[in-house]
C-alpha cells in the first residue's frame, strides 16, 4: 500500500474539477480555484509527481465498438503461487476483451471484467483463453445488464 499525500483545501478544489472534467484549461482552472495559472500548473505537476494524479482517461462505449456484451468472470487459480499469478496477470490482461482486472480475497482469486461482441465470443473466450490454462481450476460467468459511473472519489467542497 501506498502513503496518502498530505493535500490543502486548494490541492483538493483542483481535484474536484479535473475528475469531472480532466480536459478543463489551466487557465480557468485556476479562475475556478482561486490561484494564478502558474500556480494551478505548479500544483497540478506536483500532484502528478506525488501519484495523486494517474492519468487522463477517454471513455469508450464499448456497444458502439462492436463489443455489446459485458460479463465479470470469477477466476479461481490453484495452485495460488506467485510464478503462476505473474503470468496469468500479464497474459488477462493482454486480452483485448479484459477491461479491468482484480486480484481477491475469498473463494475467487480474480475477477476479470471483459467486453465481447456476442454470445459465441464469450464462449469462445472462456473456453480458449481461460479454462485451457492449467492453473485456471473454475470460471464463473456473470453478465452485465447495465452498469453505472458513481461518485466523484474527492467530495463536493464543504463550502
Amino acid at each position: 500500500m501506498t502513503d496518502s499525500v498530505a493535500l490543502d483545501p486548494v490541492d483538493l478544489d483542483i481535484l474536484r474539477v479535473l475528475q469531472n472534467d480532466a480536459r478543463t484549461t489551466y487557465r480557468d482552472l485556476a479562475e475556478t480555484v482561486g490561484v494564478a495559472p502558474s500556480t494551478c500548473l505548479d500544483r497540478v505537476a506536483r500532484l502528478r509527481r506525488s501519484g495523486v494524479i494517474l492519468g487522463h482517461r477517454l471513455h469508450l462505449d464499448p456497444a458502439k465498438l462492436g463489443r455489446g456484451l459485458e460479463a465479470l468472470l470469477s477466476v479461481q487459480v490453484r495452485p495460488h503461487r506467485r510464478e503462476l499469478i505473474g503470468p496469468f496477470v500479464e497474459r488477462v490482461r493482454a486480452l483485448p476483451a479484459t477491461r479491468a482486472l482484480f486480484h481477491l480475497t475469498g473463494p475467487d482469486d480474480y475477477v476479470v471484467h471483459v467486453a465481447v461482441s456476442d454470445a459465441a465470443d464469450l464462449q469462445r473466450l472462456v473456453l480458449d483463453d481461460f479454462t485451457s490454462c492449467p492453473e485456471v481450476v473454475r470460471v464463473e460467468t456473470r453478465l452485465i445488464f447495465q452498469q453505472w459511473e458513481c461518485g466523484p472519489l474527492v467530495p463536493a467542497s464543504p463550502r
